[in-house]
């Protein structure tokens, strides 16, 4: 049983117009629509689903007003690879190819449809190509390279950059497993953790609440058409 992410299953990002982000997505990107259908338990909520694989899918969301949310460079988006955003934002985003020929293919697809990319670039570890997306979406595929050997691409001296000692850098490497008992409960409330952001009396009460209550009042488990 494993006790690390095995993938990603969905990347959810936000639009202003959900029908300007599946339309590149799924003809610049090649991605099929695969669902579309009103928010759970999100009023005035739309999400979409493209296909990536049967295990990866990339996904839209649209909320009311998003539209008049202003884009910022350096604040809410990065722009490009080595741009500034602020912390906890995505800097940017790397789809895979599993190929390099993929790479390429997939290169020549986004162009022939007006969009500008920038490589492949070499990193040693991967192969990458760099483009722009709806909302000033900073984009790359990349497709792998040489296999990443700690002994090689953790760089000593950027671990003391980082403020990593030794002992940590060790740890990091090696995760411990847990073994301890299932299910865990629910902590106590701990203000130096990290947290979503809901109201807090809401939130002190989804806390309290039980895990299977949770699970059955916030569950819609039938696709919107029979």
């Amino acid at each position: 049983m494993s006790q690390h992410p095995s993938g990603i299953h969905h990347l959810a990002f936000m639009a202003g117009d959900i029908k300007k982000h599946i339309d590149f997505f799924s003809q610049v990107m090649g991605c099929p629509l695969v669902a579309l259908f009103d928010m759970h338990g999100v009023p005035g909520g739309l999400h979409a689903f493209l296909r990536m694989n049967d295990h990866s899918y990339f996904s839209i969301v649209q909320l009311p007003r998003v539209d008049e949310i202003p884009i910022e460079l350096g604040v809410t988006h990065a722009g490009n690879g080595a741009g500034v955003s602020a912390p906890g934002t995505l800097q940017h985003l790397a789809f895979r190819a599993d190929t390099e020929a993929d790479l390429i293919a997939l290169r020549d697809r986004i162009r022939s449809h007006g969009v500008n990319v920038i490589g492949p670039i070499d990193h040693g570890m991967c192969k990458s190509i760099y483009f722009a997306g709806p909302d000033q979406m900073t984009l790359e595929v990349a497709t792998p390279g040489k296999l990443m050997d700690p002994a090689h691409w953790i760089d000593p001296a950027v671990l003391a950059k980082a403020g990593i000692s030794d002992v940590e850098a060790e740890r990091f490497k090696a995760p411990g497993a847990y073994s301890g008992p299932s299910p865990v409960p629910q902590p106590s409330f701990d203000a130096t953790k990290p947290h979503m952001a809901y109201p807090p009396k809401a939130y002190e009460q989804m806390l309290a609440t039980p895990d299977e209550v949770i699970m059955a009042a916030g569950s819609f488990t039938d696709p919107p058409v029979p």
